[in-house]
């Protein structure tokens, strides 16, 4: 024997494996055996011409160095030149060989098998491991050798080993053993063995994953084996993982991504994929598939829940063969297309590419077909939710063709056929269809085209009743469709809420919910907000219905904090303080009005309001709403009652003597007060208004600079405002207001307001000395409309700037 099995093997040293189980015998090795070149048993021995033996490739190799180097064709062993290469088969010789090898092998392999248990010390574990190996890469045949032995369920329990070298060899021990073999392979997947191997790939060791891969990309080889692997809880995600692993190796993340490759050949592995975020070979399967597999495929799509990047991937990558299904498919290719593309519509850039594919044409037409070809009613739901998402992602739809006669979604029939629809078909399409609408008059390039079909057809009228329906998302889409055209069509809209019908109070019903600020009611009082603020009879039922101490009720929870909310907070209460502020249009005409001001203080509540910074339109609107109710003060301040003159004062008038009454308002001569006459003096309202006038946005401005003017105007006393502006630092900011020039408007209002103020000489002391008012009035003079420059030409007058030809030529009669 060359060498007795006695431990002595080393599996930690670099020494050549092959070289050592080479040399490893149980029965003795004859000279015979070995080849004079190679030193090695020989496996297909040939002999020459003179009887001397050699191994087959060898030999050969000898031969092709003698005549490339030009030298004699001699015999290695005698160095005796030859006449011929002719190598002769040493056919017994080989067969007595491989019996004797066959002998070896066996009794390795039965030593080896009587290592392979958890008891074994590691080395002897590992020395088998390796035998194994080196067998069967030796050959083929013995791969079957070690399946009839039972030995592959002996490996495999060398995986529960506690030491990590014994689990690696065995690994690497199993892929050599069923590679190229399918029958190892169907062995080896019995039981909970892939479950085992799956295991390993989320173990901490790198080399015990990349052994793990390195095992299922063999087995995955095999179509039959895909199924199992694919169905192992976490094997499919675990693997997807580690190709998009940073930490990985190279090599074990392309193992992995082979894996996954011949993993594709099942379909429900390719869901996996798909759902763990490995999305190609589904789309590929869509594009390349056959049909049963597209329509599997997009069925499936459909079903998964997509992040936003992956949304526009999928889009470009299989939108248009998508639209194409929808087209030209049968009804369940189409649905199956229809629910893919519904999924992938809802991101805005997703739906532009979807756009650009040329989604609108085939579902504006899978929308309006009716007869034998047209879609079931749950498809046009489907259609009509797509829609919605595509109309919403903010294109111009004036200028996308989706009819044959190059109509676009603004035309006026294609509008009205959505208004068809939607007063003829189910709350869901309704639904869709509403937010079509409301997508369409989001933008003010194509909202007039909807106002005017709505017009033409009459439609505002079953509009206006959605808002009744029981279905939130139904009365939700309706609210935002109606404020949205409510800027265009006002009056109809008022026209149509106002009566007994019930809209404009299940409308305030919505605004009431005691649910924190949702999207309905802040759409609800954005509608509200956006009624014709003027119209007397809407005014008077929202105040028969007592709306407005709702709206006030709920403007004070906001204000104290009781009332809390982040998405809809703002543009609820700018919508409340709107609705409120209408209460002040309305003074002159209605009694209730005032009393309803009076009562719940509105120019107290208004004035607090002022100082809402950062929300810009509540303070324009409070400042409107007090001028409005300043501009009553003087109607309803008291003016006091004169005591009747005594006897001798009624003859003689030098005996009489006015009385001197005190706590009398100096603006309006009577007994005022912010609650009961809305007088501004009250409050700190002045100067609340004042600061306003240094506001950024021009419309808060010149709302502040409006109120103001009432302590200016016709019917009070001007010297005793412009007192009020001086006390209130007010001078100033007015004058700059005219200086900056920033609108018409405001400039319009600056200069009636400094000519008032003129008409005190201390103020055209102090401005005379300022050249850029005059400078300011001038260019008003010279370039504002007729009525500003009259103003304006008063005011020079008033700093003699121009002449005054009154006081020169007499009055002519």
């Amino acid at each position: 024997m060359a060498e007795s099995w006695d431990g002595s093997y080393d599996p930690g040293s670099q020494s050549d494996d092959s070289h050592y189980f080479e040399r490893l015998r149980v029965e003795p090795i004859y000279d015979a055996f070995v080849c004079p070149l190679t030193k090695q048993v020989m496996r297909d021995p040939v002999t020459l011409e003179n009887g001397q033996t050699f191994e087959r490739e060898a030999i050969e190799k000898w031969f092709k160095e003698c005549k490339e180097s030009g030298r004699k064709l001699v015999c290695p062993l005698t160095q005796k030149e030859l006449k011929s290469t002719d190598l002769n088969p040493s056919i017994a010789l080989r067969n007595t060989i491989e019996e004797w090898t066959a002998r070896n092998e066996a009794v390795q392999l039965d030593m080896a098998c009587r290592s392979l248990n958890l008891g074994s010390p590691e080395s002897d574990v590992m020395h088998s491991l390796k035998c194994i190996q080196y067998m069967c890469h030796k050959s083929r045949s013995n791969k079957h050798v070690v399946r009839n032995a039972d030995l592959i369920p002996m490996i495999v329990e060398m995986l529960k080993s506690t030491s990590r070298r014994v689990r690696c060899i065995a690994l690497e021990t199993l892929q050599t053993v069923v590679e190229d073999d399918a029958d190892n392979k169907a062995i080896l997947a019995e039981g909970d063995t892939v479950r085992t191997i799956v295991k390993f790939l989320s173990h901490e060791q790198s080399i015990e994953r990349e052994e793990a891969v390195s095992l299922l990309l063999e087995l995955s080889k095999s179509e039959a084996l895909c199924e199992k692997i694919g169905s192992i809880n976490g094997a499919i995600l675990i693997l997807v993982g580690m190709t998009s692993s940073k930490s990985e190796n190279l090599s074990t993340v392309e193992k992995a991504d082979k894996t996954l490759e011949n993993l594709e050949k099942c379909e429900n592995n390719v869901r996996q994929m798909a759902e763990n975020g490995r999305l190609k070979p589904l789309l590929n399967q869509i594009l390349e598939g056959p049909p049963e597999t597209k329509l599997s495929m997009a069925s499936y799509l459909g079903e998964l829940v997509l992040n936003n990047d992956v949304k526009v991937h999928v889009a470009r990558a299989v939108g248009s063969s998508l639209i194409n299904i929808m087209r030209s498919g049968n009804v369940q290719s189409r649905e199956a297309a229809l629910k893919a593309l519904n999924q992938i519509s809802s991101y805005e850039a997703s739906a532009k590419v979807l756009i650009e594919a040329g989604i609108l044409p085939p579902l504006v037409k899978d929308l309006f077909t009716v007869g034998s070809n047209q879609l079931p009613m749950r498809l046009k739901e489907v259609s009509a939710t797509i829609l919605s998402n595509v109309v919403n992602s903010g294109n111009d739809f004036d200028l996308i063709p989706v009819g044959p006669d190059h109509q676009t979604l603004v035309s006026e029939d294609i509008v009205q056929n959505l208004l068809h629809l939607i007063s003829n078909t189910g709350p869901a399409i309704e639904c869709k269809l509403l937010q079509v609408l409301v997508g369409l008059t989001s933008s003010p390039s194509t909202v007039l085209n909807v106002v005017a079909a709505i017009k033409s057809s009459g439609a505002i009228i079953s509009l206006v009743q959605f808002i009744e329906a029981p279905q939130r998302d139904l009365r939700v889409a309706s609210i935002k469709l109606l404020q949205n055209v409510s800027p265009h069509m006002g009056e109809e809209l008022a026209d149509a809420l106002r009566g007994t019908v019930g809209q404009l109070g299940s409308l305030f019903k919505v605004v009431a919910e005691n649910v924190g600020i949702t999207e309905e009611q802040a759409a609800a009082v954005g509608l509200l907000a956006e009624l014709p603020e003027r119209d007397l009879g809407l005014t008077r039922q929202m105040l028969d219905e007592s709306a407005f101490p709702l709206i006030i009720s709920i403007v004070v929870k906001i204000r104290q904090g009781e009332i809390r909310g982040a998405r809809f907070m703002t543009p609820f209460l700018e919508g409340l303080v709107r609705v409120l502020a209408r209460v002040t249009f309305v003074l002159a005409e209605e009694p209730d009005a005032i009393n309803l001001s009076r009562e719940h203080n509105l120019a107290a509540l208004f004035i607090e309001l002022l100082q809402s910074n950062g929300l810009d339109n509540v303070q324009m609107v409070s400042a409107m709403a007090l001028e409005n109710l300043s501009q009553e003060s003087k109607n309803l301040t008291r003016l006091p009652e004169l005591p009747p003159p005594a006897f001798c004062a009624s003859i003689f008038s030098c005996l009489s003597k006015q009385p001197v009454i005190t706590g009398l308002c100096r603006l309006h001569r009577g007994t005022c007060s912010l609650k009961d006459s809305f007088c501004l003096l009250e409050g700190q309202a002045v100067e609340k208004l004042v600061a306003l006038l240094d506001h950024t946005n021009e419309k808060v401005v010149e709302a502040a600079l409006a109120a103001i003017s009432t302590l200016l105007d016709d019917g009070v006393a001007i010297e005793q405002g412009v007192a009020v502006l001086c006390a209130a630092e007010g001078i100033r900011p007015i004058l700059d207001v005219l200086l900056e020039k920033r609108t018409e408007n405001l400039r319009r209002r600056a200069v009636w307001a400094v000519e008032r103020l003129l008409r005190t000489e201390d103020i055209v002391y102090e401005v005379s000395g300022d050249p850029n008012v005059s400078t300011a009035l001038v260019d008003a003079f010279q370039h504002a409309d007729y009525r500003t420059r009259q103003i304006a030409e008063r005011a020079l007058k008033h700093v003699d700037k121009i002449p005054n030809f009154s006081g020169i030529f007499p009055n002519m009669g």
